[in-house]
C-alpha cells in the first residue's frame, strides 16, 4: 500500500553538470526543487535542451558520462538515492520506477519479440509463470490500444509503426505496477485517438493505484488534460511552478507566457504562428539566405501537379525463408490516390499503423510498391530513383536519431548531400551553407562541430530538417517533422516551412498526428484509416464540415488547450 504522506519523488537543489573538452562546464540542471506526491501527475515543461530529460535520467541513474550530479538530493518513496551510483536500497528500476523514453526504437531490443520484452520484467520481479506473464502482457497490449494484440506479441520492434513501438514501451513501463512513472514525451509518436487512451490510462493509474507521474512533455494540451502541477524550465533552471490551472491560465514568467502563446490553435487558422520576440538577427539573416537559395529552384503555377499517386498498394509478406512455404500477406496500403500540387502543402493524417509512413517511404523509394503508379514532375517513378529525382525529393524522418550518422559531426552531415549533388564548389563553401542552415532552424552555427548524441531529441530533429533543405528540394516529405519539438521551436520551424513554400514554390507532403499543426500548415488533407483514404478535402472544409465518422472522431479527441481550459472553468 502506498504511503499517501511520503512523496514518491522528492528532489532538492539538484545540480547536474557536464565538463566540456575545452575545460568549461555545462550546467544542465541548476539547483531545482521538485516534489511528487502519490497519485499526482507533475508535468515538467520547457524547450528542447532545457534540462527536462536530464532530470528524469538523474533520478533513474541513467546520466551519461561525463555528466554528474554535483549537489542536491533525490529520494524515491522516502529512500535517498546514492548520487555516486544512482541506486537506492529497496528501490528497483523497472519494478518500483517505470520509464517511458522519448525514442521507442532505442528503448526496445531489436533481437527480441514484443512478448519477450514485455514478459522479462514480470518474470524477474513479480515471479509470475510464463503463462501468467503472457496473459498479463496481452492485457497490457489491449490496454494501450495496439491492434491485433495476439499477433503483435510475436512481432519484432522493426515490424511495428513508430506509434505502435511507443505503445509497447508504455506497456513495458506499466508491467510491474511501479510507484513512480517517469514519462518522457510518452505520447509524442501517437495519434489523437491512442493518445486519449494512454492519457486516460496514466490518469487512472494515478487516481486508482496512487502512482506518482513525472510527465516530461512539450504538449500543452496534454498538460492541461491530465497534469495536477506544472514546472516550467528554461536553460536548466525553473522559471515557474504551480498548479496546472494557475500556470496555464495566468502564467507570471515572461518565458512561460511565450511558451503558452506559441501553442497552435485547432479552432482556427493563423497566417503565422506566434514566436519569441527575441529572435536574433543572425537567425533572420540565415533564413533569408535559405529563401534566396531556394528561389533558384523551378517554380510554376500552383495548378501544376508536382506529385501524382494513383491506386498505390503496398503489401508485406507472401514469401518465406523456408522452401515451399508461404507467409501471410499484410496489406499496409490499399489503393491510395492523391495529388500534390506545386507550392501546396498536402496533409496526411490517421492513426499509427494506418499506412501514412509507408506511403511516404514508397514515394521516396525506400519501400517497393506492389501496384499503382507514382509520377513526380511528370515522370513515372520506377523501383529505382534517379539522382535528379533524389535531389528534388527529400525526406524528414520521424526519428531524427536514426536519420543522422552518429560518426559524423553535424557540419559534415549537413554538407554531405550539398557536396554530393555539387551545389557547392568546395568543402568550405558546403560547410558555410551548413552553418547557414543550422542558424535558419534556430541552432547556433558552432553546433556543427558536435556529434548528434550531444543534442536533445528536438535539437536533432532541427538538424534533420536543415540536412533535408541542403539539396534545395522541390518536394519535401515531412514525416512527423515537429513531433519531437517544443511549441516555440515548432512555431519557428512551421513558419520557416511556410516561408519556403510561399517564396520558393516548395511543395510538401506533410504527415502528422497533431491536428492543430495540420490545420495551420496544410492546404488540403487526406485522412487515412487501415491503409485507405477515407476522406480528402480542403483543410477548412474538413475541420468545419467533416463527412466521415472517423474524421469526426479524430477531431473530437484532438486535445485543445483553449477547449480544455474552458471546460475546466465551467466545471
Amino acid at each position: 500500500m502506498t504511503d499517501t504522506k511520503t512523496p514518491v519523488l522528492d528532489i532538492k537543489t539538484l545540480r547536474v553538470e557536464y565538463p566540456l573538452a575545452n575545460g568549461d562546464t555545462l550546467v544542465a540542471v541548476k539547483d531545482i526543487d521538485l516534489r511528487i506526491r502519490p497519485g499526482e501527475i507533475h508535468a515538467l515543461v520547457g524547450e528542447s535542451g532545457a534540462g527536462k530529460t536530464t532530470v528524469g535520467n538523474a533520478l533513474m541513474g541513467l546520466l551519461q558520462a561525463p555528466g554528474k550530479i554535483v549537489s542536491g538530493s533525490i529520494a524515491i518513496a522516502g529512500k535517498p538515492i546514492d548520487l555516486r551510483t544512482g541506486r537506492t536500497e529497496g528501490i528497483v528500476p523497472g519494478r518500483d520506477v517505470g520509464a517511458i523514453f522519448q525514442d521507442p526504437m532505442t528503448s526496445l531490443n531489436p533481437l527480441f519479440t514484443v512478448e519477450s520484452q514485455l514478459c522479462e520484467g514480470m518474470l524477474t520481479h513479480l515471479k509470475l509463470s510464463r503463462a501468467e506473464a503472457k496473459a498479463r502482457a496481452l492485457d497490457l497490449m489491449k490496454a494501450v490500444g495496439i491492434p491485433e494484440p495476439e499477433r503483435r506479441l510475436g512481432s519484432y520492434p522493426h515490424q511495428l509503426s513508430g506509434g505502435q513501438r511507443q505503445r509497447v514501451v508504455i506497456a513495458t513501463a506499466l508491467a510491474c505496477g511501479p510507484q513512480l512513472l517517469v514519462a518522457d514525451e510518452p505520447t509524442t509518436a501517437l495519434d489523437v485517438s491512442v493518445q486519449a487512451q494512454i492519457l486516460k490510462l496514466i490518469r487512472d493509474l494515478a487516481d486508482q493505484r496512487g502512482v506518482g507521474v513525472l510527465l516530461v512533455t512539450h504538449n500543452m494540451g496534454v498538460v492541461a488534460e491530465i497534469a495536477d502541477r506544472v514546472t516550467i524550465m528554461q536553460n536548466g533552471a525553473v522559471v515557474e511552478s504551480g498548479s496546472a490551472r494557475e500556470v496555464l491560465t495566468a502564467p507570471k514568467a515572461p518565458y512561460a507566457r511565450t511558451l503558452i502563446a506559441a501553442v497552435p490553435p485547432i479552432e482556427h487558422r493563423l497566417e503565422r504562428l506566434p514566436v519569441p520576440s527575441e529572435e536574433t538577427q543572425v537567425t533572420l539573416d540565415a533564413r533569408a539566405a535559405v529563401r534566396a537559395k531556394s528561389t533558384s529552384s523551378e517554380t510554376g503555377s500552383r495548378d501544376d501537379v508536382m506529385l501524382s499517386v494513383k491506386n498505390l498498394a503496398v503489401e508485406y509478406g507472401g514469401r518465406s525463408l523456408i522452401p515451399g512455404r508461404k507467409s501471410s500477406v499484410f496489406r499496409a496500403v490499399k489503393g491510395v490516390s492523391f495529388d500534390v500540387r506545386r507550392g501546396e502543402i498536402f496533409g496526411l493524417v490517421g492513426e499509427s499503423g494506418c499506412g501514412k509512413t509507408t506511403v511516404a517511404n514508397t514515394i521516396a523509394g525506400l519501400v517497393t510498391q506492389s501496384s499503382g503508379n507514382i509520377d513526380f514532375q511528370g515522370t513515372a517513378l520506377g523501383a529505382k530513383r534517379e539522382k535528379s529525382v533524389r535531389k528534388s525529393l527529400q525526406m524528414v524522418f520521424q526519428d531524427p536519431y536514426s536519420a543522422l550518422n552518429p560518426r559524423l559531426r553535424i557540419n559534415s552531415a549537413i554538407a554531405e548531400p550539398i557536396l554530393f549533388y555539387k551545389l557547392a564548389s568546395n568543402a568550405e563553401e558546403a560547410r558555410q551553407d551548413a552553418r547557414t542552415l543550422l542558424e535558419a532552424v534556430g541552432l547556433p552555427a558552432d553546433a556543427g562541430s558536435r556529434f548528434s548524441h550531444a543534442f536533445s531529441g528536438g535539437q536533432r530533429q532541427r538538424i534533420a530538417i536543415a540536412r533535408a533543405l541542403g539539396p534545395r528540394p522541390s518536394l519535401l516529405i515531412c514525416d512527423e517533422p515537429t513531433s519531437a519539438l517544443d511549441v516555440s521551436v515548432q512555431a519557428q520551424l512551421l513558419n520557416l516551412l511556410k516561408d519556403l513554400r510561399d517564396l520558393a514554390g516548395l511543395s510538401m507532403l506533410f504527415i502528422s498526428h497533431d491536428l492543430a499543426v495540420i490545420r495551420q500548415m496544410c492546404d488540403r488533407i487526406a485522412v487515412m484509416k487501415s491503409g485507405e483514404i477515407v476522406e480528402l478535402a480542403e483543410t477548412e472544409t474538413l475541420f468545419t464540415a467533416p463527412q466521415h465518422d472517423y474524421t469526426k472522431e479524430l477531431l473530437r479527441l484532438a486535445p485543445s488547450l483553449d477547449r480544455i481550459l474552458s471546460r475546466q472553468a465551467a466545471e
